[in-house]
């Protein structure tokens, strides 16, 4: 019996360092988590037939149309991205998705890549049928910042320290999951980071 105890106390701390190992090494220092890894899909499902690339800390998007779609339910949190597009690429971050086999912007909220799309308002930095830009901030041809927070009904977006997005209002979707957007032209994630609040 004596054994089985010491067995088991040992189990536990191997246990205890593998997990919370594991944890430290996800979350940050800052209390940001990485969704991405740069080498692999975890985390994260593939729908419709895009092409995606992982490799030398990237994720790259480079056929429609499809998403990557990530398998946690987000509720209130800020979203740090960095990101690069041609100027013809179509793309976007989608959050609080409501379905995680059917993304689109009238079941979440998507956080537009687009410099060229027809309806200027909702290029890059708006959000897609609920918040305007004015001017549309250009992010072709080079590596671009992204910080999207999510609080209850409002929402705010900041792009390369300028805000795109002030003070943004909807309340349809209070959680869902966190996708990102392969559409057209070429988009390279090289870090998406998470922090609920």
């Amino acid at each position: 019996m004596k054994r089985l105890n010491q067995y088991l106390a040992t189990l536990a701390v191997c246990l205890s360092t593998l997990f919370c190992g594991n944890w430290a090494v996800a979350q940050n220092a800052d209390g940001f988590v990485d969704l991405i890894d740069g080498v692999s899909l975890n985390g994260w499902n593939i729908i419709g037939t895009a092409s995606w690339t992982i490799g030398n800390g990237l994720i790259v998007g480079n056929k429609p149309s499809g998403f990557l779609v990530g398998n946690k339910t987000y509720k209130n949190f800020i979203i740090k991205a960095e990101f690069w597009a041609e100027s013809n690429t179509n793309s976007g971050i989608f959050i609080r998705c409501q379905d995680p086999s059917k993304v689109s912007s009238s079941n979440s909220y998507e956080i537009n890549i687009w410099d060229t799309r027809p309806e200027q308002s909702y290029a890059t930095g708006a959000i897609v049928d609920v918040a305007k830009v004015d001017p549309v901030p250009k992010a072709g041809g080079r590596w671009n910042t992204m910080e999207i927070t999510a609080n209850g009904s409002n929402f705010k977006v900041v792009m390369n320290g300028v805000v795109t997005v002030a003070n943004g209002q909807d309340s349809k979707f209070a959680e869902g999951l966190i996708a990102i957007q392969s559409a057209g032209g070429v988009v390279k994630f090289r870090k998406l980071q998470i922090k609920p609040i």
